[in-house]
């Protein structure tokens, strides 16, 4: 029940993948899950494929896709504009929402790390979004990046780097590419995780969006829909506190769990915990059609 799809979003081709769940639909047609991915990855990275896959089992569709600029969609490669991620993130609900087999009225979305962010702030703008799921999200691209450049000498490079670039770009009339890891450190014990694609240099455009980008400002808009935080302890990418200051802006019903003997990329992790309390949280707060009916 897997097959490949595109829709348009601001004119671009995005590529992506709908599952649907074994068997007949309910009447009202399928609850449905978008899942988004990380950083300059794509839709075939293990911490997509594998929620997905848990999600199938459980009876929900599912839509992945390459963001804009990512995997197969069209979009100048290597310039990732946060807001415009989550214009593709909503044009996704839109091309969902077509399908006759999705309950167009339960659309949930969740994501991963730079996934998450969007979805935080997608969910917050748009209300057609029934349920927010972050893993290891953030919400301020000030503090994040703050913490994920944590020594003086880190901290110094970075902000040598934000001043270098945006005179580069006004002197230029053009943005300077920077490696992803001078972004976003990732320690070499996890580079494993990166999917196959995974874009490796970035336009400084993307580094000055993502410094710029503000989900946890417009969280709490997210209620009276339920939210799901995320996050390993001891996360080596993204600050845990990052799930924290959105927790304490986030209105209820919310709920925030941190993992121990996980890092940053939990769902590629084989870690039963995590899908245990995935699959207990969606039963209370966001069920299938039919355990609707039958409740």
């Amino acid at each position: 029940m897997q097959k490949p799809i595109s829709f348009i979003s601001d004119g671009l081709k995005i590529s992506g993948t709908l599952t649907l769940p074994k068997g007949q639909p309910p009447q009202e047609g399928y609850s449905a899950f978008i899942v988004l991915h990380g950083f300059g990855s794509n839709q075939n990275a293990g911490n997509v494929i594998k929620p997905s896959n848990f999600l199938n089992e459980m009876g929900y569709a599912t839509l992945r896709f390459d963001m804009r600029g990512c995997g197969q969609s069209q979009g100048e490669r290597g310039r990732l504009i946060c807001l415009e991620q989550v214009v593709d993130t909503q044009s996704a609900c839109t091309f969902l929402e077509s399908i006759k087999e999705i309950d167009r009225n339960n659309i949930a979305l969740i994501g991963s790390s730079f996934g998450a962010a969007v979805a935080l702030y997608a969910g917050s703008i748009d209300s057609r979004f029934s349920a927010i799921i972050s893993s290891g999200g953030w919400g301020n691209g000030k503090i994040k990046f703050e913490g994920q450049h944590k020594s003086s000498i880190q901290r110094k490079k970075f902000e040598t780097l934000l001043k270098t670039s945006a005179e580069h770009k006004k002197a230029h009339g053009a943005p300077m590419q920077i490696s992803r890891y001078d972004i976003v450190p990732i320690p070499n014990k996890l580079r494993g995780h990166l999917a196959p694609g995974s874009l490796l240099e970035f336009s400084s455009d993307t580094l000055h969006s993502m410094y710029q980008f503000n989900a946890e400002e417009i969280v709490h808009m997210i209620s009276p829909r339920p939210l799901l935080l995320m996050h390993s302890a001891d996360d080596s990418v993204t600050p845990t506190e990052q799930s924290l200051r959105i927790y304490e802006r986030a209105h209820h019903p919310k709920d925030l769990h941190l993992f121990a003997e996980t890092d940053h990329f939990m769902f590629d992790e084989q870690n039963s915990r995590v899908r245990e309390l995935v699959a207990a949280w969606l039963q209370k707060f966001f069920p299938l059609n039919s355990d609707r009916s039958s409740a």
